[in-house]
């Protein structure tokens, strides 16, 4: 799980680079996509199907992002939209356009309706992610001034 905590790491870090994030907020945007992947693996590991493993650790994600989007007085989506790249699907909307394109329904159907599903979780959990008021987010970077006065 650590090698795969530092891989998903340089991953989410190399797609920042690419989306241009800020050079100052590139660590934590790193750390935004290990975290996201390794609370994806985890719940994985408790025998969590796919897409509620996603809908996890994209809650996690967006929690994570708003509360360092918070601290470090930038927009959330810096480190929301390069968190989120481990998480995205990629490998389920390819198999299922060659499904569609070899004429296999079957699998198709099966790997559309996964992909699906991770998706629509992916949605959900930022959704939920972003239904706590922004005042408790507050509350930790007034938390973080004050222990450093």
């Amino acid at each position: 799980m650590i090698l795969e905590f530092i891989v998903s790491m340089f991953a989410t870090l190399a797609f920042a680079i690419l989306f241009a994030a800020p050079k100052s907020e590139l660590i934590f945007c790193g750390l935004a996509g290990a975290i996201a992947w390794s609370s994806y693996l985890l719940c994985l590991n408790f025998n969590a199907s796919t897409a509620i493993a996603n809908l996890i650790a994209t809650f996690v994600l967006t929690i994570l992002s708003r509360t360092v989007a918070t601290v470090r007085k930038s927009p959330a989506t810096i480190y929301l939209i390069t968190g989120i790249f481990p998480l995205v699907p990629g490998a389920g909307l390819y198999y299922t356009s060659y499904y569609l394109i070899t004429n296999e329904m079957d699998q198709f159907s099966r790997m559309g309706t996964e992909t699906l599903k991770v998706a629509g979780a992916i949605v959900l959990g930022i959704i939920f992610g972003f239904v706590p008021p922004q005042t408790w987010f507050h509350a930790v970077s007034r938390l973080k001034q004050t222990t450093h006065h």
